[in-house]
């Protein structure tokens, strides 16, 4: 099998938990550290899918990898090969395909509670899942739903946590989150969570009941990674 290529765009942000689910069901997959100035593949031959993960920076910024990246998912969306997004990465997908990345409302970030979309892709995406679960966000824009794309989740302060098409699967919220990346980045990011609110919660609230909070959202995170790794493990079975 060819490996799912994975872009890091910060180094706090790699593949978490994704990783060990890759491991576990023994798909090859490797890493391209866009932080570290690694140079992007121009073609598709040699992998199998596309995982783009999070960042500080803004997909409208005029960053020389940001439309190599959009190429790249246009081109996977062509070919038909799965393709994933975190938060960022996400809203790469979003812009590929057609859709814009704003501010949202509020900033969010913290845990905070996600509702499934009566959508025929979320009944397909997150059957057996609950119908509100809380999950890991830190975010200040939001994207828009690409044509033909179905929305899975919103939240109270973004109305668009996850949209699918095909076998792309983009994210808003973070879903591969381990709990020393949780405590990382409220010290990393410190600055901006100084004044919490309703939809800003500070070090001490993200990082509270914090295995209890992982384990659940794993499960989450298990329906939709093996739902998106499903023509991939039936290829290598």
């Amino acid at each position: 099998m060819r490996p799912l290529t994975i872009f890091r765009h910060i180094a706090c942000e790699g593949p978490a938990y994704l990783a060990e689910v890759l491991e576990r069901h023994a798909i090859p997959w490797r890493l391209i550290r866009i932080d570290e100035g690694e140079t992007l593949p121009d073609t598709l031959d040699d992998c199998s899918g596309l995982v783009f993960m999070g960042g500080p920076m803004s997909v409208n910024d005029p960053l020389p990898w940001i439309e190599q990246e959009l190429k790249l998912i246009r081109m996977a969306q062509a070919a038909r090969l799965p393709v994933l997004g975190h938060c960022l990465g996400g809203q790469l997908i979003s812009k590929a395909l057609g859709g814009t990345i704003s501010a949202n409302p509020v900033k969010e970030i913290g845990w905070h509670s996600v509702r499934k979309c009566n959508t025929p892709a979320t009944r397909q995406w997150l059957a057996g899942l609950p119908d509100e679960t809380t999950l890991f966000h830190w975010h200040g824009e939001t994207f828009s739903v690409p044509d033909g794309a179905e929305v899975l989740l919103e939240s109270e302060y973004c109305a668009h946590q996850a949209f699918a098409i095909g076998n792309t699967l983009a994210l808003q919220c973070h879903v591969e989150m381990l709990e020393p990346m949780v405590c990382e980045w409220a010290a990393l990011y410190a600055h901006e969570i100084q004044h919490s609110s309703p939809s800003v919660q500070s070090a001490e609230q993200m990082t509270a009941n914090l295995p209890a909070r992982i384990k659940a959202a794993q499960q989450v995170a298990d329906q939709l990674y093996r739902r998106w790794l499903d023509p991939l493990i039936q290829v290598g079975s």
